[in-house]
């Protein structure tokens, strides 16, 4: 998006849009909104069934609708989540009333102007195809739950405002959490909060109004973590994760990825 010129020195079209899937809470949302403040572009979030309508013609409408705002404030990036609901009928190879006007009127509408469709997906196995095809949302990025590494940027960028005890070792909480998502990080922040808030808010009452020289902050402390914790679960399991690797690891076979052995002959 921030180069079309090389595109078009080259002479192909620059690519229309990508699918992001994964577990839920994995981030979809946030990168993409990334993606969209580095480049610069407008940010639209829809949902797929907010789009959908019974109405005959009324979900082509809304997405017409949605592609038409877009392109006025062109360049921009479009995020669409549950992207899965578009065309519901052409997951069993049978296209629904309405399915092929709304891939149509994908096609024709990020072809306008640099508008480009980030999608988003808990259940890649029911997808459309047809929305996967070239020109559409052809490059396909698996999200995975996050590495220690990860978890622990985590827990920084939720804690970044709070006032945590220098005792809390965010370290160690990212060892802990093998396996949780980046929504179960943050609940286990904010739950946290609420113990060091509620903690505070029992100390004014045992105050009982008595005036003190200076009103205290709700320190977010080791305690507040440890009672966290024992709250804390994790919204993906081990059955679920091993299915979205091995999605994963079909779809890279079934797409053929190409050789790296070859080679041009001298």
């Amino acid at each position: 998006m921030r180069h079309p010129e090389l595109f078009k020195a080259i002479g192909v079209k620059p690519p229309r849009g990508i699918l992001l899937y994964g577990p839920p809470g994995t981030g979809k949302t946030l990168i993409a909104r990334a993606i969209a403040s580095e480049t610069g572009a407008a940010f639209f979030c829809v949902n797929g069934p907010e789009i959908m309508s019974k109405m005959s013609g009324e979900s082509e409408k809304n997405l017409r609708d949605l592609f038409e705002q877009a392109e006025a404030k062109a360049p921009s990036i479009i995020f669409m989540d549950e992207i899965d609901s578009i065309a519901p009928g052409m997951r069993e190879n049978t296209p629904g009333e309405g399915d092929c006007e709304r891939l149509t009127e994908m096609d024709g509408m990020s072809a306008k102007k640099t508008v480009f469709v980030i999608g988003a997906t808990n259940r890649p196995d029911i997808i459309d195809p047809a929305l996967l095809r070239p020109g559409r949302l052809d490059q396909l990025i698996f999200i995975p739950i996050p590495d220690e590494k990860s978890r622990l940027q985590i827990f920084k960028s939720c804690l970044r405002k709070s006032p945590v005890s220098r005792r809390v070792d965010l370290e160690a909480l990212a060892r802990m959490t093998a396996g949780f998502s980046g929504a179960d990080i943050t609940e286990i922040c904010q739950r946290a909060c609420k113990y060091a808030i509620r903690e505070e808010i029992e100390k004014d009452i045992a105050r009982n109004g008595m005036e003190v020289e200076e009103e205290g902050v709700a320190e977010i402390k080791v305690e507040h973590f440890e009672e966290s914790m024992k709250h804390a679960r994790k919204s993906i399991s081990v059955k679920d994760m091993l299915k979205y690797l091995s999605f994963a690891n079909s779809l890279q076979q079934s797409r053929g990825f190409g050789s790296s052995e070859f080679k041009f002959n001298k």
